[in-house]
């Protein structure tokens, strides 16, 4: 695990040196950044905002949101697909919040140790780990390492994580291989190269700025 944590950091520090600090979005508050994470699963990040922001503009606040009637949540947030499964999603995550909190606001994570406020939301129906993650890392500052497609595919082909590894497998292995401070640029930096250089298809390996860290070009000759 030491190598391992050496090959990591030095690929973190590679990214660092030829993409820069990432910076993410604007950061939203938490309940805000939960809505638009389950609104981001299996589309792109065009379609989740334009999805977010018609959600937004429809209902005016969560509350409204939460007791809207489910046909029209559906219908608002059509531009992100799965509008059937993830408009009820949503509306479900929100009563559950506000059952247990009396009040739609997550601001009170920041204060749990982090394995706490990440159980705490995954509790909650169609909030999994990299849903939780993201929350945790981008809204509340809390060390987490959220794992996409992107990182997924190219964390296992930099040899970062076993082949075999699960996706769910993936958060807290590569917790444990980044140094928490790394995590915020790390995740950006590794999606960037997943995007522009180590496409799922047709990886440009002579591109890539760690190519001296990573095996994957060797299968492909």
């Amino acid at each position: 695990m030491t190598d391992l944590k050496q090959r990591a950091l030095q690929i973190h520090e590679t990214l660092l040196k030829v993409f820069g600090e990432p910076i993410w979005r604007n950061p939203l508050p938490a309940i805000d950044e939960l809505v638009s994470t389950i609104l981001s699963q299996n589309t792109n990040d065009v379609n989740r905002d334009r999805a977010f922001e018609a959600l937004r503009k429809r209902f005016p606040t969560w509350e409204i949101v939460r007791d809207a009637n489910e046909t029209d949540v559906i219908d608002a947030i059509r531009p992100a697909g799965l509008g059937n499964q993830k408009g009820p999603r949503i509306q479900q995550v929100l009563r559950a919040i506000t059952k247990e909190r009396g009040a739609l606001n997550l601001d009170f994570l920041a204060g749990l140790p982090t394995e706490e406020a990440r159980a705490w939301l995954t509790k909650f129906n169609g909030v999994g780990p990299k849903t939780a993650a993201i929350v945790l890392c981008f809204a509340l500052g809390i060390p987490a390492f959220p794992v996409d497609t992107h990182v997924y595919r190219v964390t296992g082909r930099l040899g970062l994580r076993p082949e075999r590894m699960t996706l769910e497998q993936a958060h807290p292995h590569l917790e444990a291989v980044f140094p928490p401070e790394a995590y915020y640029a790390a995740h950006l930096n590794i999606i960037r190269l997943g995007r522009e250089v180590c496409s799922a298809r047709k990886p440009l390996c002579p591109q890539c700025p760690v190519k001296h860290l990573c095996d994957f070009k060797e299968k492909t000759k």
